[in-house]
């Protein structure tokens, strides 16, 4: 029998896994080489610890050709925690979601930073739903292919600056756009079906070819807008909520204004021939001085409808009640 202590055969065992495990320890995660010291790994309690700890607690996992240990997860979420054992700052590069941080902080068990990533999911949550601006808009513009649609369908651009901006043909179905200043965009064939533009300032912008079904402009400023467009396609802004907006001088020629709400519009000198005014409710709507030639105007509202100084008078064929 050995005369050696119990105790001591416990300190000779730990020495020995002490000895076998270097001061630098290679770690493949995910296929990255990370290269850091045996005390940035066992500062905390935790998997990496009793991975690398004296004591054995865990076995490290298998070896890979070049003798690094081989993690099974996410390089790009596993280096800000390794950085963060290093120096015990959290610092990460800002298109890294901090919730994949926080899925690798739990699942290596170190816990001290656990409290400042779920803060940080709960601001990125909180600003998540922010309006996009003419940085956003002008960078996507950039990165789209031509030949591409491109898209921001339901995105919020409430207040957004996109003055001057060459938007042709991008898709806004269902976004918002309140108060957004699109004063000399170009929106030639762009879709704004079901869009809010409520209050927004669309002066001088080309609209030629643009669906806008539904959308709602309530108070926008569309004054000197350019609606027509010489090849004959209609504007298509069916059902739209113009409801005291500002049209004057607008070139509308052949728009489809099928049943829109026109209530208290602006439309003094407006160019509206040949446009479809079927069933659109035009009360208390001034049309001082606009061309309504050819235009069908059947079923239309014109109560107390400002009509002055037409520049062709109206026929009775057009069918107005």
């Amino acid at each position: 029998m050995s005369d050696t202590p119990c105790g001591s055969r416990t300190v000779i065992e730990a020495d020995e896994v002490a000895k076998k495990l270097p001061k630098w320890i290679k770690l493949n995660v995910g296929g990255k080489i990370f290269v850091t010291s045996l005390t940035t790994l066992t500062k905390e309690p935790g998997m990496l610890s009793r991975m690398f700890s004296q004591d054995g607690a865990m076995d490290p996992s298998d070896k890979d050709e070049q003798g690094a240990y081989l993690i099974d997860r996410s390089p790009k979420y596993f280096e800000p925690i390794v950085n963060y054992l290093r120096s015990g700052q959290l610092v990460y590069d800002t298109n890294i979601n901090p919730q994949g941080i926080l899925e690798e902080a739990r699942f290596f068990g170190v816990e001290s930073v656990i409290p400042q990533l779920e803060d940080a999911v709960r601001r990125l949550n909180i600003t998540s739903d922010a309006p996009l601006t003419r940085r956003d808009v002008v960078k996507a513009i950039i990165q789209t292919c031509n030949l591409s649609e491109l898209r921001f369908q339901g995105i919020n651009l409430s207040g957004a600056d996109l003055r001057r901006l060459d938007l042709r043909k991008v898709n806004f179905k269902y976004a918002c756009l309140s108060r957004c200043n699109l004063s000399h965009a170009n929106l030639t064939n762009c879709c704004l079906e079901r869009c809010d533009l409520s209050h927004a300032d669309m002066s001088y912008a080309q609209m030629i070819s643009l669906k806008a079904l539904c959308a709602n402009m309530e108070g926008a400023n569309l004054q000197e807008c350019n609606f027509e467009d010489p090849t004959g396609s209609r504007s298509n802004l069916e059902g739209v909520n113009l409801k005291g907006a500002c049209l004057e001088g607008s070139n509308m020629a052949g728009v489809n204004l099928r049943v829109a709400n026109l209530k208290n519009a602006n439309m003094k000198n407006c160019n509206l021939r040949a446009a479809i005014l079927a069933g659109a409710d035009l009360e208390k709507c001034n049309l001082s001085g606009s061309d309504l030639q050819e235009a069908n105007l059947r079923g239309a509202n014109f109560k107390d409808a400002q009509l002055e100084l037409m520049l062709t008078p109206l026929h009775m064929s057009q069918a107005i009640r």
